[in-house]
């Protein structure tokens, strides 16, 4: 871990286009999805059902729970529509040359860089 607290996490080829991929950083579930050269990373738990938002679709910028239909902004975690109401964390991301590093760390947007 990196002292602003960055972990590598994958490469970003396991990552695919415009889908989920599951991860866990310091026992916390995380779901990466890759939209174009951005890669974002959200808790990989619904804020509604707890289920794993990795399961789910990703389209329009969100990614949908599987189980209820909630969708969630990626780059805000705000859900955008019922039955959640409560948003879901996001974590920075860094791309370092082809590798996915993130922080679970608080910080502030200027610091990530996708």
């Amino acid at each position: 871990m990196s002292d602003d607290g960055f972990v590598k996490v994958c490469p970003l080829g396991d990552i695919p286009e415009d889908g989920p991929l599951a991860v866990e950083i310091d026992d916390t579930p995380v779901v990466l999805v890759r939209s174009g050269d951005e890669v974002f990373a959200l808790r990989d738990v619904c804020s509604h059902a707890e289920v794993a938002l990795s399961e789910g679709e990703v389209y329009d910028g969100t990614i949908e729970c599987w189980l209820h239909g909630s969708c969630f902004d990626l780059r805000t975690g705000k859900p955008t529509n019922p039955p959640a109401s409560a948003p879901v964390p996001t974590y920075r991301v860094r791309l370092d040359g082809d590798d996915v590093h993130v922080s679970l760390r608080p910080g502030s947007d200027d610091d990530q860089t996708t």
